[in-house]
């Protein structure tokens, strides 16, 4: 950046909250979110961040800023969200450039659009800020723009300490709950059809969910090439991963008056979810577990999760979706996720968080979801404790970003 531009910049910045005032306009946030469509996770980054904003800043404007919107997932984001404009097109992303006042880059794997931040903070030298993000590497590039951001909040312990030991230093520093533990979607119709056409009453069943070690967005995503290393180690250890999964199946059901619904969190996992869980059960426990054999969005699927006695299986979002919603989630891990799964030991549900690649662990699976299944009170009770301690961040995270708007 040049000198001149600096200057443009800075004095831009600094002006920006006493023009705000002499126009008696609102505060205006950029989200920049939206990675994704083909997982409902990466969907429900965005609105659940959008509603912690419409509850914590009713006052404040808010324009969408998207990497993919989708397969209908913009018109769903429209209907919860008629208010949030979504900036599509060059002359948006400039507009939004030259009305808005703050940046915020939601939730995610990672540091998502560092470039896009990095544009924004060239172009504009407004403040901007990180919210719940994991980070696992970092580039020299990335490790300035957090330093230059006005707070970076990391969803999970051993992000923060990754991101403390590698150089960031931030004004703000701490745990954020994942964007995604706000999400209230609802899409009910197509949500109670299904269930009630397959037997399923409401609090009378477990969401299972499954994965491969790697997600093969080949099937799903032309522009990705088939990976052989990636698919190998996906074939070697599905057995290995599901095992523990079926054998809590059969346990619930046979043990308890529950039924089980195999649920899908991206759209590869219908085929995975058949093939290792549900093919492969005894013929009286598979009477009474359902497969989901289609994919859905955010909106349906938590209507179907909050009607649920509660979640288990080897996925991350649909928990923490169920979890926001007051539903009980025990998630399984592996070493080829991010460190997201921690958070789980953050919130104070580190006995319902299990390492598939700990032995130890695995023996724990169907005894925990056993007990889960028998006394819902308690489970539910528990998830309460957790679901509480999420808000209360929330809350505060909310109230660092109300801080730096200067409302």
């Amino acid at each position: 950046m040049n000198r001149r531009t600096f200057i443009h910049t800075s004095l831009t910045a600094a002006l920006a909250p006493l023009l705000r005032a002499a126009d008696k306009r609102p505060p205006r946030i950029v989200l920049r979110s939206s990675w994704q469509t083909v997982n409902i996770g990466d969907i429900g980054h965005t609105p659940g961040v959008l509603a912690l904003l419409e509850k914590y800043l009713p006052e404040a404007e808010v324009r969408l800023w998207p990497s993919k919107v989708d397969n209908g997932v913009d018109e769903m984001l429209r209907r919860r969200f008629p208010k949030v404009p979504i900036i599509e097109g060059a002359d948006a992303i400039k507009a939004a450039f030259a009305g808005c006042d703050f940046l915020l880059h939601g939730s995610g794997p990672n540091f998502v659009a560092a470039k896009d931040v990095a544009k924004w903070r060239k172009e504009t030298g407004k403040p901007y800020g990180i919210y719940g993000i994991t980070m696992g590497y970092a580039s020299p590039g990335a490790v300035e723009l957090m330093n230059a951001a006005k707070f970076v909040f990391f969803r999970d312990s051993v992000s923060l300490a990754f991101a403390k030991a590698n150089g960031v230093h931030s004004p703000v520093m701490e745990f954020g709950p994942d964007g995604a533990f706000g999400v209230d979607l609802r899409n009910d119709a197509p949500a109670t059809a299904f269930l009630k056409a397959n037997g399923l009453e409401e609090g009378k069943f477990l969401c299972c969910l499954s994965r491969f070690r790697f997600t093969p967005y080949w099937k799903v995503k032309k522009h990705i090439a088939f990976d052989e290393k990636k698919h190998a180690r996906n074939e070697a250890m599905k057995e290995h991963d599901h095992a523990p999964l079926r054998e809590a199946i059969i346990a619930v059901v046979r043990e308890t008056p529950l039924k089980v619904l195999l649920c899908p969190e991206d759209a590869t996992q219908m085929e995975v979810g058949k093939e290792m869980l549900y093919d492969k059960l005894p013929a009286d426990v598979k009477a009474r577990v359902v497969w989901h054999e289609k994919y859905w969005l955010t909106d349906e699927a938590l209507s179907t999760y909050v009607r649920s006695a509660g979640i288990f299986g080897s996925e991350m979002h649909s928990p923490i979706m169920a979890l926001g919603n007051g539903i009980p989630a025990i998630v399984c891990r592996f070493a080829e996720q991010t460190s997201k799964g921690i958070m789980w030991r953050d919130i104070g549900l580190g006995d319902w968080l299990f390492d598939f690649d700990n032995e130890d662990d695995i023996k724990r699976v169907v005894p925990t979801v056993l007990a889960f299944a028998k006394d819902p009170a308690a489970a539910k009770a528990k998830a309460a404790k957790a679901r509480a301690f999420v808000q209360q961040r929330q809350r505060e995270t909310m109230e660092v970003l109300r801080k730096n708007l200067g409302v």
